[in-house]
């Protein structure tokens, strides 16, 4: 004897706005009314080509592309819950927070933050974030 699945569906989405489609990963998957970001870099939309000009940069073309994939999902910043940082150089932390400051009005997303020594296509910043209605 079976049993139904109860659970919320489960949805997997490439926009192809923000990430080349074709890469090994989804874009977003959606969980119920909860929204999984993959973890976003400094990419110009379509490509695989940072943004120019060093950290601030690369943390405003990376919020741009959460915030591109979230509409094209049905979602808005205001909907992001938890964020979690990744940074290649932690002295950066000052240049990075001024960028993800601004793209918030009120209450902030929980985040958590660490350095790392490798992040894709040599990017200063990668972001990945949960949004949920």
């Amino acid at each position: 004897m079976g049993c139904a699945n109860t659970g919320p569906a489960i949805q997997h989405f490439n926009s192809g706005k923000v990430i080349p489609t074709g890469l090994p990963f989804s874009e977003a998957v959606r969980v119920g009314p909860t929204l999984y970001l993959s973890g976003q870099i400094g990419v110009a939309p379509g490509t695989l080509k940072l943004a120019a000009g060093g950290i601030r940069e690369e943390a405003r073309q990376t919020l741009d592309n959460i915030k591109l994939s979230l509409e094209a999902n049905g979602y808005a910043m205001s909907d992001i819950v938890k964020c979690t940082a990744m940074l290649a150089d932690m002295s950066e932390w000052s240049a990075f927070n001024d960028v993800y400051r601004s793209y918030f009005k009120g209450d902030f997303p929980a985040r958590s933050a660490f350095g790392t020594n490798g992040l894709a296509l040599g990017a200063r910043v990668e972001l990945e974030c949960i949004a949920a209605k």
